[in-house]
């Protein structure tokens, strides 16, 4: 229930383009390393300034989190910043709710209808992240194209404090920015697209027949060099003959 909740919470949080935030399971956590001695699921969320990381982390765990079946939400780090959560939504308590403080960290216990939800005061928030790190990886056909990006996602998804946020941890509709639309801010990678390799500046060679995209967020630059160093070794290891021909990056 644990992954549930994470995994509910962490849905349409692709892009900053067109999401509030850009959000992904950072790893799952041992009952000997949460808080109330429970399995648990940290998730991380990465947005443009604080305050919209606030909006839609206040509403994700209101709408995904509360609602979910004996789920708690803890502190993950301290970070510099805090984000009001608990005190944010000790209101639907409707006056019912206790503050209890343990150990210096302060909670709020709300009452519902499985017992109570625990949510911590605040949690941290830290202006040292990186979004947009990013692999494009290029083979000769869909079928060995997937086979190294998926090697190189499971790669990246064992980095700690790093995500990949897209779908599965891939992104096949890669964006430039900029768009022959008005109003558009991103449209399709044309140059990376093989249907358009006669029309197009293409940057693809003959031999190229699908190109698909990691995109890596962290906590630190580290992280997501560190994603990006894991997710190249793992491509390389499969060898261009049964994976990728060429990677590169936007």
């Amino acid at each position: 229930w644990a992954m549930q909740a994470a995994t509910t919470m962490t849905g349409y949080a692709t892009s900053v383009i067109g999401c509030d935030c850009e959000a992904g399971i950072d790893r799952e956590l041992s009952t000997r390393e949460t808080p109330d001695g429970r399995p648990g699921v940290r998730v991380l969320l990465f947005g443009f300034s604080p305050k919209s990381v606030e909006k839609a982390l206040v509403n994700r765990i209101g709408q995904c989190v509360l609602t979910c079946p004996g789920s708690a939400v803890f502190s993950a780090f301290d970070g510099e910043a805090k984000i009001k959560v608990g005190d944010s939504m000790r209101q639907f308590g409707d006056k019912w709710q206790i503050s209890k403080a343990i150990d210096g960290r302060r909670y709020w216990r709300v009452p519902v209808m499985d017992g109570e939800f625990l949510a911590e005061s605040s949690v941290g928030l830290t202006k040292k992240s990186v979004g947009g790190g990013n692999l494009l990886i290029m083979g000769e056909d869909w079928a060995s194209t997937m086979r190294a990006t998926e090697a190189a996602v499971e790669a990246v998804h064992a980095t700690p404090d790093a995500i990949a946020p897209f779908p599965g941890g891939v992104v096949r509709s890669g964006s430039k920015v900029g768009s022959k639309y008005k109003g558009m801010g991103a449209s399709t990678n044309d140059a990376y697209c093989p249907t358009l390799r006669g029309a197009t500046n293409s940057a693809l060679d003959a031999d190229i027949g699908c190109v698909l995209e990691i995109v890596i967020d962290g906590l630190t630059s580290e992280a997501v060099a560190a994603g990006m160093r894991a997710g190249l070794k793992a491509i390389i290891a499969l060898g261009p003959k049964q994976g990728a021909k060429r990677v590169g990056a936007g």
